[in-house]
């Protein structure tokens, strides 16, 4: 499976010549979603979901389906009749021959007074990579490659650090990073990589690993 980390929580997973992208927002490439056979999105907010990168990506692909909560499927549906998918936590499905399980069911606590919504993690074929949106969310199963939020409103080094060392994956890749100046960066990744106890990686954005 060939991993490309787009700018933020974006990223894009390539297997048998299939595409499948992960959270095409406001913050990644205009053309994030462009080229996917399948597009999961995780929650509304919106440098996870850009109306705007999604619909280019399904004008681009007749063929191209996309698997999201509620709150996102009810504005793309109309405009896309069938292609629009609406999934929970424990659900199954195959998208763009990926074998995708749901996990999670709300968006981290940014402050007490800000109701939580709904957020969904993607577990993709049975844990070899593993994307929690905005959320510290524990599979139920191992995961090989953590994509790993790092920088948010919502949470702060030691959480990420705690998420890491309980999910315990074999590597964990930054998401969520593009608030997170290039100062600060060697400063989680020092952190991280020293604490969480296992590989701590980071891409640039439009840069790929096999995985």
């Amino acid at each position: 499976m060939k991993f490309t980390k787009k700018t933020h929580s974006c990223v894009r997973l390539e297997k048998d010549g299939r595409t499948l992208v992960i959270d095409p927002g406001g913050f990644s490439e205009e053309d994030a979603a462009v080229g996917a056979d399948a597009i999961l999105v995780t929650h509304e907010h919106p440098d996870h979901f850009d109306e705007g990168r999604l619909r280019a990506g399904l004008e681009a692909n007749p063929e191209a389906r996309v698997w999201t909560l509620r709150a996102v499927a009810e504005k793309l549906s109309a405009a896309f009749p069938g292609r629009v998918r609406t999934v929970g936590h424990g659900d199954t499905f195959t998208a763009a021959g990926f074998d995708v399980q749901v996990h999670g069911e709300l968006h981290a606590v940014i402050h007490p007074d800000i109701p939580r919504i709904t957020n969904v993690g993607y577990l993709i074929d049975g844990g070899t990579v593993f994307h929690p949106g905005d959320a510290l969310t524990v599979p139920d199963r191992p995961v090989e490659t953590l994509m790993l939020p790092v920088m948010a409103p919502w949470n702060k080094i030691a959480e990420a650090i705690d998420y890491v060392r309980e999910v315990k994956p074999r590597r964990a890749y930054d998401i969520h990073d593009g608030l997170l100046t290039d100062v600060a960066r060697p400063i989680y990744d020092n952190q991280i990589g020293a604490l969480g106890g296992t590989e701590h990686l980071r891409l640039g954005s439009g840069t790929s690993a096999e995985l």
